[in-house]
């Protein structure tokens, strides 16, 4: 039997000063690469089709929207890429090198992003220069999450990795109210013609700023016990992604299934419903904006008492009663949507983030205690990356389809309905992680 990690000890590894710029940082990378995805989402449901496939939309609006939500699909099939090459380097040089990289790649995809042309200047090229734009962005996002969930994680407490492990999460919806509360202030505070011609350029290049800052707080940060621990002892796998793939694919396919449901519902909330409810229910869009804004904060709240209650009655049991919200809302939530009323709308939107938060706020410590120190930043980020791409790369462009072929927002609920089954098995199938070691001298 071999003597407990330091890591695993229950007063951690950490200081206090030295856990708060943890969480800082992991928080503040998060928000500035969550804040960079969801302007080009948010931005895809209500003008990018008109300024990059402007013959498209012309002629079929519906099919150009369709493909608009695809462009946010594309970059997801490129963050399993993104996890392999950042989970092997996080495993061999460290989770720190990786996150500041990982955190400029993104802004200076975003920041560019706000200085293309449009298809109305360059033509076909404008569609192809996006996508590739996208693309970058997709890499860098599959070597996010891992690292910052990492870092939270082995620097937390035995007994709070779940809190802990839920501030990277929260990046997510903070990231969201920026980005939506900016596109609400600019939607209301100029005309549809200038925001149109140049003022949806404004959050994209705002972005550099974010960098700056993130980059700054980052730095600061320092490297995450467990590697540190792997170094010393000179324990680091030669090949963590070789070793990964031949004896721990279960955990990996588990991780996939677990994080599918939550995704696929959280890209409802990101990008299709601000679409459905401008251009279908012809509903005002700073009202959605503000209401959308709003929710968020309910996905901040929630995705941190999700981290909270798992430390307090288990990961699995805190999964499945998140997953049982979101199952059970998604017919009411659609009726209500369907009324047009704003303040229905906001409580349908406010009640899913209960279920998406209970089901978001455990992941980074479930998926950490599911793998070995030296396998884990790759095996979190591949599983994390391909239950995105299962889950909520294409769910706008479902849901888009789904809708155009039925004419019933019912049959969206059902298709995340089954989602939330499929992600609920796996997370049965993972078993309880809570407790379980970290550190390089002794897993499971």
């Amino acid at each position: 039997m071999t003597t407990p990690s330091k890591v695993d000890t229950l007063a951690g590894p950490s200081s206090r000063r030295e856990e708060r710029k943890v969480l800082a940082g992991t928080l503040v990378g998060t928000t500035i690469e969550w804040y960079d995805f969801f302007i080009f989402a948010q931005l895809t449901a209500t003008l990018l089709s008109p300024l990059f496939l402007a013959p498209l939309n012309e002629s079929n609006p519906g099919l150009a929207q369709i493909l608009s939500f695809a462009l946010i699909g594309i970059s997801f099939l490129f963050r399993p890429l993104g996890a392999v090459i950042a989970g092997h380097l996080g495993d061999r040089l460290g989770r720190k090198a990786m996150l500041v990289f990982t955190l400029v790649m993104m802004g200076a995809a975003t920041a560019l992003i706000g200085m293309l042309p449009t298809y109305a200047q360059i033509g076909a090229w404008a569609p192809v220069l996006l996508i590739l734009l996208r693309v970058i962005q997709g890499f860098s996002a599959g070597g996010e999450w891992g690292g910052a969930a990492l870092m939270a994680v082995e620097h937390a407490p035995v007994n709070r990795r779940g809190l802990f492990g839920a501030y990277p999460q929260i990046g997510v919806p903070v990231g969201m109210i920026l980005a939506t509360g900016l596109l609400f202030f600019l939607n209301t505070g100029m005309s549809k013609e200038d925001f149109a011609a140049w003022g949806w350029r404004v959050p994209f290049l705002l972005s550099i700023v974010l960098i700056v800052v993130g980059y700054l707080i980052r730095r600061a940060v320092a490297e995450s016990p467990v590697f540190q621990e792997m170094a010393l002892r000179k324990k680091e796998s030669k090949a963590p992604l070789g070793e990964l793939v031949r004896n721990h694919k279960l955990p990996v396919l588990y991780s996939t299934l677990i994080f599918i449901g939550n995704n696929a519902a959280g890209y409802l909330l990101i990008a299709f419903f601000i679409s459905y409810a401008t251009k279908t229910l012809k509903m005002p869009t700073p009202q959605i904006l503000l209401a959308t804004t709003l929710a968020s904060f309910g996905w901040l709240i929630f995705t941190l008492v999700g981290g909270w209650l798992s430390d307090r009655i288990g990961r699995v049991k805190t999964f499945l009663i998140g997953y049982a919200i979101v199952f059970a809302w998604m017919i009411p939530m659609f009726a209500l949507i369907d009324t047009k009323d704003i303040m229905l709308y906001g409580l349908a939107l406010f009640v899913l983030t209960i279920g998406l938060g209970l089901s978001y706020g455990p992941m980074s410590a479930m998926y950490a205690e599911m793998f070995p120190a030296n396998v884990r930043y790759s095996g979190i980020s591949i599983g994390y990356a391909f239950g995105a791409i299962l889950g909520g790369a294409f769910a706008a462009t479902i849901a888009e389809t789904l809708l155009q072929s039925t004419k019933w927002t019912g049959s969206i609920g059902i298709y995340i309905m089954i989602l939330c089954v499929i992600s609920a098995v796996g997370v049965v199938l993972a078993k309880e992680t809570k407790g379980r070691p970290l550190g390089v001298s002794s897993h499971h």
